[in-house]
């Protein structure tokens, strides 16, 4: 039975007439406070058909990306200490764009940064291969690892609850280096790109600060916030968690952040952002490897490679929004001038649709589900407007290659 799922997404499905998006893509969210059936913003497709991200992207080509640069020297200037110790966080995966901004913070603005790593689900060996030639390209690291057993459950009932494996990951992901500021002093923090690059507001992109909404709350709200779908205090009732398992995932209060002076910036603001630029200055300079193979869903073989579970995420999306991995990949390698449009949509509907089987034992024996649980929850996440069964085979009513 298909749930009464909307996400707040428009119910006439438009695809960008210069990528290959679609308008059901949610904008990004602050995943501390998110619970499922709350209304989300997506992407806008301007009158034109054309979306936030591919405006921005030719916003981008007049930005005078010297005097953004002078302005990070400005703020780096800022920030650098003279005695050895950290002047700035570098929170880095061990992937291609983490890798970029480590390495260019250090041998190219001299500063010495401090690189913070919040554990993947599962490592995949190319992922660890990469993450230590990253360290050994010359960086210092704290590995930030929740309690195994905790971010299983958290992640097995994020998957039942919003169809969203990734949940618990992005939290921990969006806390965990200001928490390590916090405890260490090292008020800046330099993440890569902004998601309004993606599709937010298109004046998201002009503030070079991240929200501090995204990682903190006030301390009336320490205590009710949202995992998996679900509240602490359920979690807690549920006997899911206790008490003190909340320890990495718990949104800082925001006093802290203000007596701290936290701040986090976007490194594309900067910094005029290109993934497969990034690629080659990271396999350059940091050791960074692509895969043997193709990803399962899309068409690359380096972009977000590090985690086994990678590949659900982009699963989930493409159940609940249409959209795929392959649709994330191309749009942005056609906005960067990569490909083409038409290549993007034939490389949408020959790989966007694919199953991640590679690690599914994996994923099922990691989240304790069957293969028969795994189908029951995918399918009741279909919308109707986006999903409809044919000869007893689920179909996209909707696609960019049958519109193109």
């Amino acid at each position: 039975m298909i749930k009464n799922i909307t996400l707040g997404l428009p119910k006439e499905v438009i695809f960008c007439k210069q990528c290959v998006i679609s308008n059901q893509k949610p904008n990004s969210e602050v995943e501390i406070k998110s619970n499922f059936g709350k209304k989300k913003s997506t992407q806008n497709i301007d009158e034109n058909g054309i979306c936030n991200a591919c405006s921005y992207a030719t916003i981008k080509e007049s930005i005078d990306w010297d005097s953004r640069e002078n302005e990070l020297v400005k703020l780096l200037d800022k920030h650098r200490k003279n005695d050895g110790s950290y002047d700035c966080i570098a929170p880095s995966s061990g992937g291609k764009d983490s890798c970029y901004v480590a390495h260019i913070l250090k041998y190219k603005y001299n500063m010495n940064p401090l690189t913070v790593t919040w554990a993947p689900n599962e490592f995949t060996q190319i992922g660890w291969d990469n993450f230590q030639n990253l360290l050994n390209s010359g960086f210092d690291n704290i590995l930030v690892t929740p309690n195994r057993d905790v971010h299983r459950k958290l992640t097995k009932h994020s998957f039942l609850n919003l169809l969203h494996p990734f949940q618990p990951f992005i939290v921990g992901q969006k806390i965990a280096a200001p928490k390590i500021a916090i405890k260490y002093n090292i008020p800046l923090i330099i993440y890569g790109e902004n998601p309004a690059e993606y599709g937010n507001k298109i004046e998201d992109n002009d503030n070079p600060k991240m929200d501090t909404s995204y990682f903190s709350v006030d301390k009336s709200e320490l205590n009710d916030f949202y995992l998996a779908g679900l509240s602490k205090s359920e979690l807690i009732n549920k006997k899911i968690l206790t008490e003190k398992d909340f320890n990495f995932y718990k949104p800082i209060d925001s006093e802290e952040v203000k007596k701290n002076n936290i701040e986090i910036h976007y490194m594309s603001y900067y910094k005029k952002w290109d993934p497969q630029e990034n690629y080659y200055y990271a396999s350059e300079n940091t050791g960074f490897k692509s895969n043997t193979e193709r990803t399962e869903g899309t068409y690359s073989k380096y972009s977000s490679i590090d985690d086994a579970i990678d590949g659900f995420h982009y699963f989930t999306t493409l159940i609940k929004f249409g959209i795929g991995r392959a649709t994330y990949d191309a749009a942005q390698e056609i906005r960067n001038g990569k490909i083409t449009r038409e290549e993007g949509v034939q490389l949408v509907g020959k790989y966007d649709q694919e199953f991640p089987k590679k690690y599914f034992t994996e994923f099922l024996k990691y989240i304790s589900l069957s293969e028969d649980e795994f189908h029951e929850t995918i399918d009741t996440f279909r919308a109707p407007h986006l999903w409809v069964k044919k000869d007893g085979v689920w179909v996209l009513r909707h696609t960019v290659s049958n519109i193109s």
